[in-house]
């Protein structure tokens, strides 16, 4: 369905470092809720992480050695939002061990998948950590800051947090909801409201507050993910923005923080405008 009609998060991908069967019940497992990235070294998840935008970890209990409990440390220190899931499904005199290591190393969630209700468990602790990130609290405090508005301004606002980021100037958003990019500005400008590209440029601003939490981003690695031309290019956006180099930027917000300077600017000045306000004609 065209997403103009309706809203579908994609999937979030999992990078994970599995035994061969493990594999193929963890794809079983998240089928509609999330996509594999299958790896065989610590250092392969790391980079998924780092320049993939992995949003979850999944490693073997079976696969990790005491050798690996350092690179785990280091990646769960450096990226504290991307959760990291031990997997269990078998037990032999190593497991104990392995599992202390992992405890010690910063993994906070076990799964013992030894029966069927552990697959569940998985997808379960996947789901959870998927809906406290920040785009879902976003839609969720915009929903209440705009209880009542037209379907079309809640849309734009979802596209703002949950379209992908080579939607980036407000042509490829116009394109993405399959209206005319003079009609977003025009409707946007006769209603006195900010105009869309300010909307787009803010919250590509709290997407990259929430990936400079993790300090194993650099910010030619943020530039990247949010598909900047180039880290000058993201660093000039920050300051014509905010008035902030890069490197200002990344001390002052959190992700949160962020969006908290977005609502405060965007929504909440023009919310009883916004609560009837819709960007383009329903067809």
């Amino acid at each position: 369905m065209h997403p103009a009609s309706e809203f579908r998060p994609p999937l979030a991908p999992v990078s994970t470092m599995l035994t061969a069967d493990e594999r193929l019940r963890v794809d079983a497992a998240g089928q509609g809720l999330y996509w594999t990235m299958h790896r065989d070294s610590l250092d392969d998840v790391i980079r998924d992480v780092r320049e993939r935008g992995a949003s979850a970890v999944v490693v073997s209990v079976a696969r990790c050695t005491q050798r690996d409990a350092a690179r785990v440390a280091t990646m769960v220190r450096e990226f504290p939002r991307v959760p990291a899931v031990a997997l269990l499904t078998a037990v032999d005199p190593g497991t104990p061990q392995a599992v202390l290591s992992l405890g010690r190393s910063g993994v906070r969630t076990l799964v013992d998948a030894r029966g069927p209700a552990g697959w569940r468990q998985l997808r379960e602790a996947l789901a959870a950590d998927r809906a406290g990130d920040l785009a879902r609290l976003a839609l969720a405090q915009l929903a209440a800051d705009l209880a009542g508005a037209p379907a079309p301004c809640l849309r734009f606002f979802d596209a703002l947090f949950t379209s992908p980021p080579s939607v980036s100037t407000v042509c490829q958003l116009a394109r993405y909801f399959d209206v005319l990019p003079s009609t977003l500005m025009s409707r946007f400008f006769r209603a006195r409201l900010p105009a869309p590209k300010r909307y787009l440029a803010m919250a590509r601003l709290v997407r990259a507050a929430r990936l400079f939490e993790s300090a194993g981003l650099s910010v030619a690695n943020v530039a990247d993910a949010l598909e900047y031309s180039s880290p000058q290019s993201f660093g000039r956006h920050v300051r014509a923005a905010l008035g902030l180099t890069a490197g200002q930027f990344r001390r002052r917000y959190d992700g949160e923080g962020m969006l908290d300077r977005f609502r405060a600017e965007l929504v909440t000045p023009f919310a009883p405008v916004l609560r009837t306000f819709s960007p383009w004609r329903e067809r």
